[in-house]
């Protein structure tokens, strides 16, 4: 089957996932999902194909060109979930190995109803003359920003074009909540992407000495990642020794690790399109000076006071106001604020924010900044990292700490758990 390196992912999983959409569209419309666009490198080759999360999360899908159709309201049964693959030919599997065939792609994703992509337009063409609404997918993620006209916006644009007399809808907000809620199979996935995550950071506790470069340190991480059946870093990794760990998106990764200092970790694999996300930070001599590590406690303590928040009905402005109070007793505790300047602080320039300047917890799951409303209470099946951090430029020191929560009925589950945290379990790995 697929040329896929994960094991295969449930069909339950996108089965609900197309019923929890289908029922939040309303009468007579009908939602199209388009795929990503395939990204040049350079010259004639192609970066690495990811597909759109959305429609992964609603098909399983990771081949390009494929397209998903659900139209609750048609006329005929056979048409209320339609997908569309690329068909494959000699040539094709010569070059780059078969596609999907229509079998293949009806026992992953559960549609009955499977077309080659070539037939898209002839087929969807009457669906919509029979519709009401078109509800189309765009990349709705508060922290993207790009000048590239991608291909669900091309699309877009394309049917407003030829069908501009309909009403159109926004995908976005729904997908938000279904992807916000996890599945099951979804927490087990991430489950395995942090278990392959922990396995690459004791990897670098047994590497990392004075003298080596971070970029060997990258290499280690990668190492472990491809062996694990990983497809890779979640995102850049962040490999950061000495003053470039208070460089908080420091992604240069090319100086050497020098003995005294710490070294900073932000890293995470990728498993089957869902993402971990780990941080840590460690001696490059294998033991914390007194200072680094009553830093790191004061670290360690917010982590654990913020994470146990991370609960159903917990409030996120309400969360990251507690989480800068915890903060600013510990940078108190530090010598690094004063408790009179804290008493006379404006509240909407909080002192600590000179050291600790990032947010909390973002959404995780098939991107590392995921889809999710940070309006809404939390609910149990949500998903989030928890890293605060304290950076200290004037003294060399940056230190972050990051696991990944899911919120339960009963409260947090940390994943990353069994992942060495505490400054004695760092010291005592690194001594081997």
């Amino acid at each position: 089957m697929a040329r896929i390196r994960y094991a295969p992912l449930p069909v339950e999983l996108f089965i609900d996932g197309r019923e929890r959409l289908k029922s939040r569209l309303p009468e007579g419309a009908i939602a199209i999902l388009a795929p990503s666009d395939e990204m040049p490198r350079s010259a004639d080759q192609n970066f690495p194909y990811r597909p759109n999360p959305d429609l992964f999360r609603l098909c399983g899908i990771d081949q390009e060109d494929t397209f998903l159709v659900l139209c609750p309201q048609a006329h005929a049964p056979h048409h209320r979930e339609i997908l569309f693959i690329r068909e494959t030919n000699p040539e094709i599997a010569t070059w780059e190995g078969a596609k999907l065939s229509k079998e293949e792609a009806r026992a992953i994703s559960g549609i009955q109803t499977v077309y080659w992509s070539s037939e898209f337009d002839k087929i969807v063409h009457e669906l919509i003359l029979r519709s009401q609404s078109i509800f189309l997918g765009l990349n709705e993620n508060i922290r993207a920003h790009t000048q590239v006209p991608v291909r669900e916006m091309r699309f877009a644009a394309a049917l407003r074009e030829k069908y501009p007399l309909h009403q159109y809808g926004r995908l976005g907000p729904i997908l938000d909540e279904i992807r916000a809620i996890k599945h099951p199979a979804e927490v087990e996935v991430i489950r395995k992407a942090c278990a392959i995550t922990g396995k690459a950071f004791e990897r670098v506790l047994r590497f990392v000495k004075p003298g080596v470069m971070e970029y060997e340190v990258e290499a280690e991480i990668i190492h472990e990642f491809i062996r694990s059946g990983a497809m890779g870093h979640a995102y850049h990794p962040i490999i950061a020794s000495g003053a470039n760990a208070c460089v908080l998106h420091y992604n240069a990764n090319n100086s050497p690790c020098r003995e005294g200092e710490l070294l900073l970790l932000d890293f995470g694999a990728e498993y089957a399109h869902y993402a971990s996300d780990l941080s840590r930070t460690i001696p490059v001599s294998g033991r914390f000076t007194e200072r680094q590590r009553k830093v790191y406690e004061s670290v360690l303590r917010v982590m654990q006071a913020a994470k146990d928040l991370l609960r159903p009905g917990t409030l996120y402005s309400e969360y990251e106001k507690k989480v800068g109070e915890y903060m600013t007793e510990e940078l108190v505790g530090l010598g690094l604020l004063n408790k009179e300047e804290v008493a006379r602080q404006d509240p909407a320039r909080p002192l600590y924010k000179k050291y600790y300047m990032h947010g909390t917890s973002h959404f995780l799951g098939l991107d590392v900044h995921d889809s999710g409303n940070r309006n809404f209470p939390m609910q149990a099946g949500m998903m989030f990292t928890c890293e605060p951090g304290i950076y200290i430029p004037e003294e060399g020191i940056g230190i972050r700490l990051e696991n990944d929560i899911y919120v339960s009925e009963t409260g947090p589950v940390d994943l990353m758990a069994d992942i060495p945290l505490r400054p004695e379990e760092i010291e005592a790995l690194m001594a081997g």
